[in-house]
C-alpha cells in the first residue's frame, strides 16, 4: 500500500519510527516531513498528506502531532479526506469499516510508538464494509462536504 506520512516537530520522532515500521512491512512510504524537531506548523504537514491522497499519490495517510487533534482538523478541510484521531485499535478499524476513514492521526504526546504501530497495522488492514447503513451514512457525509465545497 502507498502511505503518505507527515508530522510536525512534536510528532517527528514517532513519525520517523513509523516510517521505518511501514517500510519493513513492505509498504511504499511517501515521507512528507518534517525531517527534524525544528518547530513547524502542523497544518502544512496535514495539507501535504491530504494532497497526496487527493492526487492519488497515496492510498492512505498517517499524521502525527502532539495531540493528533490539530492535524486531524487541518486534514479534514480537504475534500475527500476523512481523518480521525485514533488512540486505540477498535476506533482505528471501526472508522475505516464504517466511515471509510483514509487518514489516521496520532498524538505523539498521548501514546507510545508500540501502540501506534499496532493501531497503524489495524488501520491498514481494515476495509470499508460497504454495508447499506454505512454507505448511506457515508453518502450523507459526502453530501455535507459537497454543499460546502468551493468546486
Amino acid at each position: 500500500m502507498r502511505i503518505a506520512v507527515g508530522a510536525d516537530h512534536a510528532g517527528f520522532d514517532m513519525k520517523s519510527q513509523l516510517v521505518e515500521f511501514l517500510r519493513v512491512k513492505g509498504h511504499e512510504v511517501l515521507d512528507l516531513g518534517t525531517h527534524s524537531t525544528v518547530a513547524v506548523d502542523y497544518p502544512d504537514r496535514a495539507d501535504a498528506v491530504a494532497a497526496a491522497l487527493s492526487d492519488r499519490r497515496a492510498d492512505r495517510g498517517l499524521l502525527v502531532c502532539g495531540s493528533g487533534a490539530g492535524v486531524s482538523i487541518a486534514a479534514n478541510k480537504v475534500p475527500g479526506i476523512r481523518a480521525a484521531v485514533c488512540h486505540d485499535t477498535y476506533t482505528a478499524h471501526q472508522a475505516v469499516e464504517h466511515d471509510d476513514m483514509n487518514v489516521l492521526c496520532f498524538g505523539a504526546r498521548v501514546i507510545g510508538v508500540a501502540l501506534a504501530q499496532d493501531i497503524t497495522t489495524v488501520f491498514l488492514d481494515a476495509r470499508f464494509s460497504g454495508e447499506d447503513r454505512h454507505q448511506r451514512r457515508l453518502d450523507k457525509m459526502l453530501a455535507i462536504e459537497a454543499r460546502f465545497s468551493r468546486t
